[in-house]
Formats: C-alpha cells, structure tokens, sequence
C-alpha cells in the first residue's frame, strides 16, 4: 500500500508556456493514447491541506477507483470512483467524534482529542456534520448562546456560570469551536429572550376578551429592598383560567402606603391594561392610607367596578398562615416533645428499625411514616404530628425494645397534640387546594371559609379553656377575612349555577343567625348593581379580537351576504335594540336566578358550563368570565405554607432589577411555552 505523495504544481513562467501546455492537452491526441497512460497526463492536483491526511492514506484499488485507509486502525473508506469524489466528512467523523479504535485506545491513555477542528483558514466556519440517522446539524455560535440563556432561566443558574471553570472546560470539550461568552453577553442574552417573549405574552393578553385581575406578592431581601411579583390572571376565549407574571418591581420602601400602587400604576401602564383592571390580590399587610392609594387604580380608571369594592386586601393564603401560626405557638410545648421523639427515629437507622419492628409486633394500622418537619413550613409540623399521633402506642412501648428512648409524652401530651391536629386539619386541607394546579376559584373558598368560621364559632363556647381560647384568636382573623372579601366570594358563588343565591342564603343564615337577611340583602343588591353596571357596555356583538385584516373571512367579506351584516348596514339596529330592549336585558340576571339549580356533580366544570351557555345569557356570561377569573390567593403555590415572607435570594439580590425581573417573568412564560393563539381573527361575542 503506497502512502499518498501531494503532487506540486508546475509553475508556467509566461502565457506562451500556458498556451503550449493547454494545445497538448487538446482533444485530438486522445485517440493515440493508451488507458495506462491518462494518469500521466492530467494536470497536476493542488496540495491537500485538510488535516484529515494527518491520518489517512490513499490506495489505489483498481483503475479509476481509489480508497482512504486509516493508517491507525487499516479501515478503509470510499474516496473517489472515477470522476466522483466522496469528499473528507465521513473521514473526520471516523476521527473526531470516535469510532476509530485505535484513537479511542490512545485517548484513554492521553484523556485527550487527537483531532481538533481548526477555524479559520481554508475550512468553512460552519461544519456539518451527518449521520445515517440525523440531518445535517449546523454549529450556530448564536443559537448556542439562546439555549444558554434559555437553561439559565429556566433552571436558576447564576449568570456567572458561564464564567466558571468548569463551565468553560465542559464545553470547550463539547464543542471546540464555541467561542466563551461572559457575565456581561450572557446576561443580554437573558434580557433578549424576556423581551422576546413578552412580545408573545403581551398580544395574547390583548387578544382576551375579558378583564385582568392581578395578584401582588411582596418578598424582601437582605438589603430591606421590597420585590413586588404582580401576576396577572384571566379567562381566554377559549374558557380556560390562565396566570401569566407580569411584573417584577423593586420598591425600596416596601412599608411604605405608596409601595403597592406604585407598582400596580407601573404594571398597568407597562401591559396598557389602564381599562381591564378587575380586581386586586395582595399579601402585604397594608395600611388605611396604602389602600385608598390602591381603590382609585380600579375605580376611576375602570368605573364597572362596583365603587373600588374588588379590592381583597387579605390573601387566603396568609390567613390561613396566620391562623396556623397560632396554632403552633398555642402547642410549641408539645410539639417540641414530639419532635424531639421523631428526631430520635429517624437520625438513626439503628433506632429507625426498632421504631418499625415495634410497630409490627402492635399491628398498629396507620400507614403514615414518620417525618421530621420543616419548620420554616407549617404543613410539614402537621403532618409529623398527624403521624406521630397515630403511631402514640408506638412511642408508648418502644423503652421495652429500645432502654435509651426516654423522650415519649405523656398521655396529656398526646392528647393535647391530637387537639392541635384538630385545629390545624381544616386549614391544612384549605390551603391544599391553593397548591393544586387547576387554579382554584374563589367559589371554593366561599365553601372552605364560611365552614372554618362556622366551626371556630362552635369552638369557642367548649369547656376546655386551651380550646375555646385558641378558637377565640383563630376567629378574629377569620372574620377580618370575611369581612373584607365575603361579598366578591358570594358574587362567585351565585355565577355557579349549582348554588346561585342559594347557598349564599343558607351560608349567612349559619353564620349570621337572625341578622343574615341584612348581610344576603348587600349580596343580592351587589350583583344587581355590577350586572347593570354590564348592561351599559356596547352590545356583545363587538368583535373582541382587533381586526388585523380579517384571516380566514376575507371571502364572506366579499360576499353580498357579508356586505349586507357588517356594522355599518345595522349600527342603526345597534341603536334601536339598546332603547327599546333595557328592560329585557337587565332581567338577564332574574331570569338566570329564578331557573332551577343544576344537580351537584363532583367534577362540574363552571367555566365550560358558561362557555356552552353565552348565547342564552350574553350580557351576564361576561360578568361571569370576570367575576369567576378572580384569584383569591397571591401567593405562588409553592409558598402557601410559608411561616416567614419570601425573601429573594443574595445573588438575585446583587443583580440590576431590570435583569431580576427579565429572569423571573421569562421563567414563567416559558414554562407555559408559546400560546397557539391568532389575535388576527375576528371573534365574536354573543
């Protein structure tokens, strides 16, 4: 096998000299000559300078046919077939992306790559690279640097990664050619993938039919800067309960009464949603001053709002914190003997086992293990002491197997954690709901509030003083909740058509006794004021999507029949319909009232029951989509069992708030993906 040998070109000292090389080359000699001597005669081939040859020769299999060998492991390869050559690409992978098993041999000696792709020079800037099973794959500088940008978003990784070390070692390993990017690039890189989607985000949220409601949730930091996350909530055309974050603002002075309203004010103008400002959602507490700052940005600026009444100053979430709270100071006693007791189990396998082998020998039936709780969590002291208290016999017996346990409460201790238990269950079930990912609406917190406060007032004339004391401190800061948001919870339950006014009769007659008819009288005469408030909006044959050149009507637009119906032919009917039909329309609502209550299914869907139901109730399926649209919690759903307020972490913290915000916001719609939604069609509301 004879190794390759690059044949120089022999250089032409004038053109007579190129002239004579070109006659001899014409084709009247060709006849003359033999097969065997063609080769002789060719012009004389360019140097090769692919770094390829480094590893490869060329062997001459049989006339016009010529193969790659492998001078490492002796494959060889296709090159050329007569006037056809197969090129390097299948050669370079035999090298470079390791198959060839000698090199393979040879790095696990030398942990390193015996081919190195150069840039520059003669090679192209992008390389492909092809496999029987994939496509040609260009390496893309840029849309490397997108995808990292994309994995520090969605995964929280500090922007300084790119400039660690490792990070650089990994992907120089990776892929050679990537040229490393700093803090400073990477960091506008994130920025322009926010910007890129709020575009995204922001015509979806025009495209909506209805109106926004936001929730704010303050989270501090080390430097006692505030961070107001302000989500937006809505229903789409479609009839589906969508929360988008809009806004991360920092106030440095989050105790301030201009804090919150001053970032609401920021949010609307930034999202121009000055006009569908629903309701309000906050979990800061705020003071008188702070809420009539807040109560102009709904009702001046959005007059259907009944007065500025939509404002829910408590969030669900902190109250039923709040109370737990207390639950746990009220039996910190006890709840640090059992933790002691569980720390003792599960710290140790040794102990661990015996705990388990006791349990078997009692049949104790519980099911539930053993857990050590967060403390920053109140869920998690929950359940270790739901756990525990089902395991007491347990705990009671184990000093027989185990000499060293000398941690087990007493009976008084057990019984005072299963009160604790009871008091902690219904808000722990409550607050579960909020964790749920079908966004629960404030119709089921009308169910779980009126039912604690119904409870907690049955509790508070029991002979235990332990017991009517805690339910005493528990219903103070139930009845500030209900108090500030029992009206818009009723609204929602009457816009379910399994209770309507119903319910909301019979919730207040537990609650308020003989002066219940007073407290459904505001009730009754809120939902009337905000349905007339929807009767004097334009006619529900407006398009609710901007026409952007009418995508996919453009034919019946040019039809007779199309010219015949546009608005300008009926604004008049328009007109005439809103005199003599005012009446009709405002008993919209009577008429839904007074229609029979459907049956009470499990999985009824409300939302897809007023879709279904727009044509016969046009005016109130509006109100609906809003009122049913309102979040009664603003506390993401990872945070609902929270002890302390969220506080941004000290590297986010160090970051500029233009790029804290472009991180978190692009997090979030990322997560949800780009919505299949065309703003450009003409949708029309009935």
């Amino acid at each position: 096998m004879a190794e390759v040998t690059e044949m120089e070109t022999t250089p032409v000292e004038n053109n007579n000299e190129l002239a004579l090389v070109t006659s001899e080359a014409q084709p009247e000699a060709l006849p003359e000559m033999q097969p065997e001597a063609l080769p002789e005669t060719q012009p004389k081939r360019r140097k090769k300078k692919s770094m390829v040859w480094e590893y490869f020769t060329i062997e001459n299999v049989s006339p016009g046919c010529r193969r790659a060998c492998c001078k490492r492991c002796k494959q060889s390869f296709a090159y050329s077939t007569g006037s056809k050559v197969a090129g390097t690409s299948h050669l370079k992978r035999h090298i470079a992306k390791g198959t060839c098993p000698a090199i393979l041999r040879e790095q696990d000696n030398n942990h390193s790559s015996p081919y190195t792709p150069r840039v520059g020079g003669s090679e192209p800037r992008k390389r492909r690279y092809r496999s029987p099973s994939s496509p040609f794959i260009p390496f893309d500088q840029d849309r490397c640097r997108h995808e990292i940008a994309r994995m520090i978003i969605m995964h929280e990784y500090p922007l300084h990664m790119v400039e660690h070390p490792g990070f650089i070692a990994f992907v120089q390993n990776l892929q050679p050619r990537f040229d490393k990017v700093s803090f400073n690039t990477v960091q506008g890189d994130c920025v322009a993938t926010y910007l890129r989607e709020k575009q995204s985000v922001m015509k979806f949220i025009e495209g909506i039919p209805g109106r926004v409601c936001l929730t704010l949730d303050m989270w501090n930091s080390k430097q006692t800067l505030g961070y107001v996350f302000i989500t937006g909530h809505f229903i789409d055309f479609e009839w589906k309960l969508q929360r988008r974050v809009l806004n991360v603002i920092m106030e440095p002075y989050p105790d301030s009464d201009s804090a919150l309203s001053h970032a609401v004010a920021a949010c609307l103008s930034d999202w121009s949603l000055e006009g569908k400002l629903f309701s309000l959602t906050f979990n800061h507490p705020t003071s008188e001053a702070g809420l009539e700052n807040l109560r102009p940005l709904l009702c001046t600026k959005n007059p259907l709002i009944l007065n500025g009444q939509l404002l829910l100053g408590n969030c669900i979430a902190r109250t039923l914190s709040s109370m737990a709270k207390d639950v746990l100071g009220a039996g910190q006693e006890i709840i640090k003997k059992i933790r002691d007791s569980v720390k003792y189990m599960k710290t140790s396998e040794s102990h661990d086992e015996k705990f388990v082998q006791v349990k078997n020998q009692l049949q104790v039936p519980s099911e539930k293990s053993l857990i050590l709780d967060d403390q920053t969590q109140w869920n998690t002291t929950y359940q270790m002491l739901a756990a525990s208290t089902e395991l007491k016999e347990v705990f009671n017996c184990l000093d027989t197997s185990d000499p060293d346990y000398k941690l087990a409460p007493s009976m008084e201790d057990w019984k005072l954690a299963e009160t604790v238990c009871t008091f902690l269950k219904p808000l722990f079930d409550a607050a579960s709901i909020l964790t749920t990912p079908n966004n629960p609406t404030a119709i089921t917190f009308f169910h779980e509030a009126w039912k604690i406060h119904a409870d907690l007032g049955r509790l508070i004339t029991n002979e235990d003083p332990f017991i009517s004391s805690l339910a005493k401190s528990m219903q103070e800061q139930i009845d500030k909740y209900w108090r500030d948001c029992s009206l818009i919870l009723a609204i929602a339950v009457v816009m379910d058509p399994r209770f309507k006014m119903k319910l909301v009769e019979f919730s207040f007659t537990k609650i308020y006794g003989e002066d219940a008819p007073s407290y459904i009288k505001v009730v009754d005469d809120g939902i009337h004021e905000l349905f007339l408030e929807y009767v004097a909006l334009p006619l529900p044959l407006t398009p609710t999507y901007a026409d952007e050149g009418n995508a996919g009507n453009g034919k019946a637009d040019e039809s007779h029949q199309g010219n015949l119906l546009s608005d300008q032919g009926l604004s008049d009917f328009d007109v005439y319909i809103m005199e003599t039909s005012g009446q009709q329309m405002k008993s919209e609502l009577d008429q839904y009232l007074e229609e029979s209550l459907l049956p009470r299914v499990q999985e009824f869907d409300v939302l897809g029951w007023w879709k279904l139901n727009k044509m016969k109730y046009p005016t109130l399926s509006k109100m609906a989509r809003d009122i049913l649209s309102i979040p009664v919690s603003a506390a993401a759903p990872d945070s609902v069992f929270d002890n302390t307020i969220k506080q941004l972490d000290e590297y986010r913290s160090s970051l500029r708030p233009e790029t804290v915000e472009a991180l978190i916001c692009a997090k979030d719609w990322l997560h949800y993906g780009s919505e299949v939604s065309s703003n450009a069609l003409v949708k029309m509301e009935f």
